[in-house]
C-alpha cells in the first residue's frame, strides 16, 4: 500500500487539474481525468470540469486511505474510544503510508501531493474514525504547511524530514482566557540575549499527547498587543515544558487534548518560526486553510454515519415492510443526503479556490458552519432512524453523534465563522 501511494508521489503535479484552460481538447481533458468525465467546450476554449473530478494520483490515493481505513482503523475503533488512546500501530502506518507529510516535497522525504489530495484524506479518515481524522489533519494542515512556508533553510532540512516520517507536531495558540478571542493570549516571551524566556499555558491543545515538536504562540512584546504575537518552535523534551492530563471528552476521544504549562522555558532566537511580532498573521492564515480540513472532517463523519445507516433502514421490518420503504422515512433520507452531498461541493470548492492561489476565506468559512451543521444533523437523524439500536455501542451511530459536535467549536466556532462570512458580505455590497 505504501509502495502504491510513494509510485503516485513521483508523478503527483502539486497543483490541482487545470479547472480552467486554455489549450487541449475534449479527448486531451478526458483523459487528464480518471473519472473520465468529459469537460465542456466552448467557442474560446474554455474547459471546466466538475468539482468531483480528481487526478489519476489523487484518485489512487483516495481509494487507498478507503481500504486502509476499512482494513486497518476500523478493527480498531471502539477500543480506541474506550480507551481514549490512539493505537500506536494506526500512528506508524500513517506515517509509513506518507499520509503526516502528504504536501511536503519529496526532496524532504514527503509525499509531495496536492492539497485537495489531504482534502480527501481527511474525509477518507473521518468516515470511519474523525479522530484519526483530525490527527492527520492538524500534521497537514497546520503544522507542515507552517514550516513549509514559514522556516528557514535550517528548519526545514530539519522538521519536514522528521514530520513526514516520525514526529507528530502540535499547534498551541488557546488559552484559558483566549478562545475565540485568540488574541487576548498571556503566555510572554521575554528577550534575554540571543533567547527568550516563555512564561504561560495553553488549553485544548490536540496531538500533544504523541507531538515530538510544538509551536507555540507567545507575545514576544505586549504592550503591542497582538502584533506582538510570535511563533516559537518548541522541542518536547525542552526544559519547562510541561504536559498536563488529557482532557476527559465526550467525542473525539482517541484524539489527544492536553493542557500546556511554560514555566521559565528557554527558546533560542533561532527557534522562531517567521518574523518576530507576525505570529497573529501566521494564526489567522492557517486557521483559514484548516477549516477547510475541518469542513472535510465533518463531511466524512457525516458520509460514514449515513453509509452505516441506510443499509439498517433496508434491513429492518415494521409493519409489514422495510422502513426504507416508508416515504416518510424516504423523504428524511433524500433530505439528509442532499445536505451531505450540498457540504462536500463547498468544501471542494473552498478547497480548490485555495489551491489555485485564489481568495477562499469566505468559502472556508461557509464549508466549514455548514459541513458542521450537517453532520450535527446526520448523526441525530441516522439514530432516529436506527432506533433504539442506534442509542447504543453495539453500533458506531453514537460515537458519531458525540464526535460531530466539536465541528461546531474548534478552528472557529460556528459564530465566529457566520461574523467573518458577514464582514464579507458586508464589503460586497
Amino acid at each position: 500500500m505504501a509502495v502504491l501511494v510513494r509510485r503516485g508521489a513521483q508523478t503527483l503535479k502539486r497543483s490541482i487539474p487545470r479547472w480552467v484552460t486554455t489549450s487541449g481538447t475534449v479527448s486531451n481533458l478526458s483523459k487528464r481525468f480518471s473519472s473520465g468525465a468529459a469537460a465542456k467546450v466552448y467557442k474560446n476554449e474554455t474547459a471546466f470540469a466538475p468539482l468531483e473530478t480528481f487526478t489519476e494520483e489523487e484518485t489512487m490515493m483516495r481509494g487507498m486511505v478507503q481500504k486502509f481505513a476499512q482494513e486497518r482503523i476500523a478493527p480498531l475503533v471502539a477500543t480506541m474510544d474506550a480507551n481514549s488512546k490512539m493505537e500506536q500501530s494506526v500512528i506508524r502506518e500513517l506515517f509509513e503510508l506518507g499520509l503526516m507529510g502528504i504536501q511536503i516535497d519529496q526532496e524532504f522525504g514527503g509525499t509531495g501531493a496536492s492539497f485537495i489530495s489531504s482534502i480527501l484524506v481527511i474525509e477518507e479518515l473521518a468516515k470511519v474514525d474523525p479522530s484519526v481524522s483530525v490527527f492527520c489533519d492538524i500534521q497537514n494542515t497546520l503544522i507542515n504547511t507552517l514550516f513549509v512556508n514559514l522556516g528557514t533553510e535550517e528548519q526545514k532540512s530539519y522538521y519536514l524530514p522528521r514530520l513526514a516520517k516520525e514526529m507528530v507536531g502540535s499547534f498551541c495558540l488557546s488559552e484559558a482566557e483566549s478562545g475565540s478571542d485568540a488574541f487576548s493570549l498571556r503566555t510572554t516571551a521575554e528577550k534575554h540575549k540571543d533567547y527568550y524566556i516563555i512564561n504561560g499555558s495553553k488549553m485544548w491543545i490536540s496531538n500533544a499527547e504523541h507531538a515530538g515538536v510544538f509551536l507555540v504562540m507567545a507575545n514576544a512584546n505586549p504592550s503591542s498587543g497582538y502584533k506582538g504575537i510570535t511563533c516559537f518552535i518548541v522541542p518536547r523534551d525542552t526544559e519547562g515544558l510541561f504536559i498536563g492530563k488529557k482532557e476527559d471528552k465526550l467525542g473525539l476521544r482517541a484524539s489527544s487534548t492536553c493542557p500546556l504549562t511554560f514555566e521559565n522555558m528557554k527558546i533560542p532566537e533561532s527557534n522562531i518560526l517567521g518574523q518576530l511580532g507576525q505570529g497573529y498573521k501566521y494564526a489567522i492564515s492557517m486557521l483559514n486553510e484548516g477549516r477547510i480540513g475541518i469542513a472535510a472532517q465533518m463531511l466524512g463523519l457525516a458520509q460514514g454515519c449515513f453509509d452505516q445507516t441506510i443499509p439498517y433502514t433496508k434491513q429492518r421490518v415494521q409493519f409489514g415492510k422495510k422502513i426504507f420503504e416508508f416515504q416518510g422515512m424516504q423523504h428524511q433520507i433524500a433530505h439528509v443526503a442532499t445536505q451531505i452531498e450540498a457540504a462536500r461541493l463547498l468544501t471542494y470548492n473552498a478547497a480548490r479556490l485555495r489551491e489555485a492561489g485564489q481568495p477562499f476565506i469566505k468559502q472556508a468559512c461557509i464549508a466549514k458552519y455548514y459541513a458542521s451543521e450537517v453532520a450535527s444533523l446526520t448523526a441525530s437523524k441516522c439514530i432516529e432512524w436506527m432506533g433504539g439500536v442506534g442509542f447504543t455501542k453495539d453500533y458506531p451511530i453514537e460515537k458519531y453523534y458525540r464526535d460531530c459536535k466539536i465541528g461546531s467549536i474548534y478552528e472557529g466556532t460556528s459564530n465566529i465563522q457566520l461574523s467573518t462570512i458577514a464582514k464579507f458580505i458586508h464589503d460586497e455590497y
